[in-house]
């Protein structure tokens, strides 16, 4: 059987993936930084989401 890829995280699995602390992410997403979305009554985040947090955050040293 073939292995499904997931699509989204639990917000501890975004902030592993980040090598953050669970309340910065929970930080990022109530500022808004990090797109997340509710499936069903559980808030999730997209796997894309995290690499386009990061890309924001490479463009933003750029201009430093």
């Amino acid at each position: 059987m073939p292995t499904l890829e997931r699509v989204v995280l639990r917000p501890h699995e975004a902030a592993e993936q980040l090598a953050i602390s669970r309340s910065k992410i929970y930080e990022l997403i109530a500022a808004g930084d990090i797109e997340t979305i509710m499936v069903g009554k559980v808030r999730r985040v997209p796997i894309d989401a995290v690499g386009r947090y990061v890309e924001r955050q490479r463009h933003q040293g750029e201009g430093s």
